[in-house]
């Protein structure tokens, strides 16, 4: 028996892929279901870029009003449009409007009640407005009630939530898919490392990144300086700002080695022009990065957790390579070097990356989302559908 079409109500902060891992979890998400059910779209922003057009309601905010009073005013405005003409409301912002509450950060409360903080700075944050926002709109949203799931994308997220809110909190872990791109074109990954000056024999290592300084830049740099000279670093999301960190770095001696370009929809062809994608974040609660990186033939080194969620889904030596310290730049310079030095570590990792994206699939995670949907309806009383 063919499933009915739903109408659901997507809703997020921003919808694009150029916004970062959680908004491109939604895109990836949504085009997945889109296929065969109605999904409006309900976001401050939207990045027609995406490659995905859907119904938009744009949700305006005053951007002068402080961060707290934007989020508290959007948890309200898309509370009252999604009421009515829905029967899924399926949501990745913080508010009280979803069925389905994903949560993609550590949680607010066990940032400020469950982690150890200096006494003066956990007491001021409960008289202060921005954090009691926070909470109160993060309690709201994980609070248990019929017909209503909150899902974590990662189990470091689901352990987070459970240490904040304790054992009566069920939150299932639905990670990250990845989809699997086309053949790399060798003519075309060659031009493009000439349009950055680069050889076919220079050793390219990528990073992706918002903020690549909160993804282990600083780490990264420090490595390449322990590095021959035909090791690179490509930045993709690199701002202003990044450069400007990168020429200041060492005194400016890196930067040949080092390009930055904007953030960007199309990551694609960066991936397929790097040797090895380099990931030693220091706050991730999954990292859609490596795991894209991946689905493209790279070997990854990453952080361990609780730095990068994703950490959790390899194994060390086989699937990637996993630190020990994010910021241990030493460490990852001899990773670095070994990939480059030892072909049957790269073809072993290559391999073992392969696996990984096989268990990791938009279908799957398309198909838990419909499952926890069909269990929603349900206790709605609407008998499932």
């Amino acid at each position: 028996m063919d499933r009915p079409r739903l109408k659901i109500a997507f809703v997020g902060d921003r919808f694009g892929s150029r916004f970062g891992g959680a908004e491109a979890y939604g895109v990836a998400l949504m085009h997945e279901l889109a296929a065969n059910h109605d999904i409006t779209v309900f976001a401050r922003e939207y990045d027609n870029a995406c490659g995905l057009k859907l119904p938009y309601v744009h949700v305006r905010v005053w951007s002068g009003w402080p961060s707290w009073v934007r989020v508290l005013l959007f948890a309200i405005k898309v509370r009252r449009m999604t009421r009515r003409g829905f029967d899924i409301v399926h949501s990745h912002a913080n508010g009280f409007c979803g069925d389905v509450e994903v949560v993609h950060v550590t949680p607010v409360r066990y940032n400020w009640r469950v982690r150890k903080l200096p006494f003066m700075k956990r007491a001021l944050s409960h008289i202060s407005p921005r954090v009691q926002t926070y909470l109160r709109l993060e309690c709201l949203r994980v609070a248990s009630r019929p017909a209503h799931r909150t899902v974590a994308v990662s189990g470091l997220i689901a352990e987070q939530l459970r240490q904040a809110y304790g054992d009566s909190l069920s939150a299932p872990v639905i990670p990250p898919g990845v989809a699997c791109p086309p053949a790399i074109d060798p003519i075309a990954r060659v031009a493009a490392r000439q349009a950055l000056g680069w050889s076919d024999t220079d050793r390219v290592c990528l990073l992706v990144a918002r903020n690549p300084l909160r993804k282990g830049l600083p780490t990264v740099l420090r490595a390449l300086a322990q590095l021959p000279p035909q090791v690179k670093l490509l930045v993709v999301g690199g701002n202003a700002g990044t450069r400007e960190f990168v020429a200041r770095f060492n005194h400016g001696e890196l930067i040949d080695r080092v390009h930055a370009v904007d953030e960007t929809s199309t990551v694609g062809q960066y991936y397929e022009m790097a040797d090895v994608y380099v990931h030693p974040t220091l706050n991730d609660s999954f990292g859609m990065a490596p795991l894209e990186a991946m689905s493209f033939g790279l070997p990854v080194v990453l952080s361990p957790q609780p730095w990068c969620g994703f950490a959790q889904y390899v194994s060390h030596g086989t699937e990637a390579l996993v630190m020990s310290d994010p910021e241990n730049a030493a460490q990852l310079a001899e990773f670095l070097q070994r990939i480059d030095t030892e072909p049957g570590l790269r073809d072993r990792l290559a391999q073992g990356g392969t696996e990984v994206v096989k268990r990791h699939s938009w279908v799957e995670a398309a198909r838990r989302y419909l499952a926890l949907y069909d269990e929603v309806l349900a206790e709605r009383g609407a008998g499932g559908v």
